[in-house]
């Protein structure tokens, strides 16, 4: 075993990731200072809902990309092969189902939070849970998010670690408490820049040195790291394809259609169809990132083979084996390792910010306008930017406990990791099913997140026995939360051959990837059989709006009246008539009036032409008519 080798930066690279910081905050100061001057909450949560499709879907790329995927899919490839690349085919769906079902549910009803769903589709104690345990997840996730990739730079390069930490958790919470929205999703679409030139960097100056991308591929070739295609349908199974293209979906899900951080970039399209646009345009955004992962790796197996830097003992984990590949490639070319390095902290940036802005928005949304209705905007505002500030503080606070959990760091991730799948169950159960009741949805959320929990613990429990603690970087975990990032829970994985588990021990040998489908299939089942026991609802008595029929659709050849007496009609199939009746007005009931009271003084001159009782509603429908 050899020793811990450690590079240093120069003061080109230096420079290079001083630029990034300073670039950022330049963005958020000139949305401090431009347009509206952040001055309503509309404009600070929302963007004003002015955004239009490319800096949306660059900026949706960008949330869950973060520095720990940069690192972790190269690693994945070079140890395991190519089978991962299959994950790309399940982003088709996982992302045309958000496209054409989920944002035109979120869209027309004019929310703010993805949680007012929830109370306006079952009640304010379903909305509470959702909102807290969405608070509960990111809070665990933006403090590693920031703190595992300094690690790894201060292990390989002697990057001053806490310096790292400090600077980008300070730049990130300047910039998303003073540019709002508009802030985080400009420098996102810097960030996304940076990341695609570092990887792309690596790439072309990894595979010329090996002698060509031919040869890199002729290696990986005789090396057994072109994997085909695995049709076993054994869900125990790391990576087949179905497990990747199928449970894949469900983590896609839980990324793209119930995220608050993905719905918020949604709701500040201009229209609804920009909204939509922008599902497609990262469809092969994200195919280019998993490309540029996964030809990293099979560079890194081109140059290192079998020999890897892990084995040799030159690093200690893999996303570390990563760091000092980029570092041995590109050390005679001063300030290209300084651009891997800001391309790695650009994902971290565009994570932790999305958190930051996605976290105040629900706070204010979800938990303090409903006490307060009456609240000033100004003072709204300000406390708007108080929560975005506060959260930066606790991101900070989050990373310095996470430098002290060591190997219970992957207990904490991993259990936080599969709390994706239970929201996902939580949303599906009230779009999909209008006879779920609120009851059958707060009990399916709490069966979830038991059978989550249940899951992480044993499955961490049941791998500590077999293999002893797991490698101690902070980085291997499983993370539902983030499709790209799931990855990591196969860095602590014994690759050995086993018997085939039986009883319990098979539950905890699932693979990670159909955690998501898993979990919140449990929520929809337990749900439903609650709400059966309790006294299903009627469609009469739903917020029109709230249910999207894809169980009308799928019992089409029922006669009517059956699919009626199974709430299987419902307003979203007749979209022109379905945005002319109540939900507005209901949903105002509902203490969900913010939004559509600042669309009202929006279009205060075409109020005067409607002649009707129900003028604000009609206003909105008239918008998204447009709009459609």
């Amino acid at each position: 075993m050899g020793e811990v080798v450690q590079m240093h930066f120069t003061t080109v690279d230096y420079v290079i990731f001083a630029l990034l910081l300073v670039a950022s905050t330049g963005i958020g100061l000139f949305y401090a200072f431009s347009g509206g001057r952040q001055r309503t909450t509309q404009e600070f949560l929302l963007a004003d809902r002015s955004m239009s499709c490319l800096p949306v879907s660059l900026s949706l790329l960008a949330t869950f990309q973060s520095a720990v995927a940069i690192l972790g899919a190269p690693s994945e490839i070079y140890t395991y092969g190519t089978q991962y690349w299959f994950l790309g085919c399940s982003y088709f769906l996982g992302l045309l189902i958000p496209a054409h079902i989920f944002i035109p549910v979120f869209y027309r009803l004019r929310l703010s939070s993805a949680y007012q769903y929830l109370e306006l589709r079952f009640n304010k104690t379903v909305r509470i849970c959702g909102t807290v345990t969405f608070i509960f997840q990111m809070v665990i996730y933006m403090g590693v998010v920031l703190y595992a990739p300094a690690l790894a730079l201060n292990a390989v390069t002697g990057f001053d670690l806490w310096g790292a930490v400090l600077a980008m958790g300070l730049v990130c919470t300047l910039y998303t408490t003073l540019g709002g929205l508009k802030a985080v999703i400009w420098t996102d679409v810097f960030q996304t820049i940076v990341m695609f030139a570092g990887q792309l960097a690596v790439i072309v100056v990894g595979a010329h040195q090996a002698g060509g991308i031919s040869e890199v591929w002729r290696k990986a070739q005789n090396g057994s790291r072109i994997s085909g295609l695995e049709l076993n349908p054994d869900p125990l199974e790391r990576h087949t394809f179905w497990t990747l293209a199928v449970g894949g979906v469900f983590l896609m899900l839980a990324l793209y259609g119930v995220n608050q951080a993905q719905v918020q970039r949604y709701l500040s399209s201009r229209t609804e169809k920009e909204a939509i646009m922008s599902c497609y345009v990262v469809f092969p955004c994200q195919q280019i990132v998993l490309a540029l992962g996964c030809l990293m790796g099979l560079v890194m197996y081109a140059r290192y083979g079998e020999d890897s830097p892990l084995d040799k003992g030159y690093v200690k984990t893999n996303d570390q084996m990563v760091l000092f590949f980029v570092m041995d490639v590109l050390r005679d070319l001063p300030g290209l390792p300084g651009l891997f390095v800001a391309c790695l902290f650009s994902g971290a940036l565009s994570t932790i910010s999305s958190a930051f802005n996605s976290l105040a928005t629900v706070t204010m949304e979800d938990l303090i306008k409903p006490h307060f209705p009456g609240m000033a905007e100004a003072r709204a505002t300000l406390l708007s930017k108080g929560l975005a500030l506060g959260y930066g503080l606790v991101c900070l606070a989050m990373a310095y406990i996470a430098s002290l959990m060591g190997s219970v760091l992957q207990a904490a991730l991993s259990i936080f990791g599969m709390v994706g799948g239970p929201l996902l169950g939580l949303f599906c159960l009230g779009m999909f099913f209008p006879w779920a009741n609120s009851i059958g949805a707060v009990v399916g959320l709490v069966a979830g997140l038991v059978m989550a929990f249940w899951i992480g613990v044993g499955s961490f429990i049941a791998r500590m026995q077999a293999g002893g603690p797991p490698v101690l970087g902070v980085t291997v975990f499983p993370d539902t939360v983030n499709a790209t990032t799931a990855v990591m829970t196969t860095l602590i994985t014994s690759v050995a051959p086993k018997p085939r588990p039986s009883g319990v021990q098979a539950l905890y040998s699932l693979s990670y990837m159909w955690y998501s489908a898993h979990n919140s299939a449990t929520v929809v089942v337990v749900g439903l059989l609650v709400s059966l026991l309790t006294g299903p609802w009627k469609e009469k008595e739903l917020t029109p709006g709230t249910v999207f029929p894809v169980v009308g659709t799928l019992l089409f050849f029922l006669p009517e009246r059956y699919r009626e007496k199974l709430c299987c009609v419902t307003p979203l199939e007749d979209k022109s008539k379905a945005l002319g009746r109540q939900p507005y007005q209901m949903a105002k009931k509902e203490s969900n009036g913010v939004a559509h009271f600042q669309d009202e003084e929006k279009t205060g001159e075409e109020e005067a032409n409607e002649k009707t009782t129900q003028a604000s509603c009609k206003l909105t429908r008239v918008e998204q008519e447009t709009a459609l």
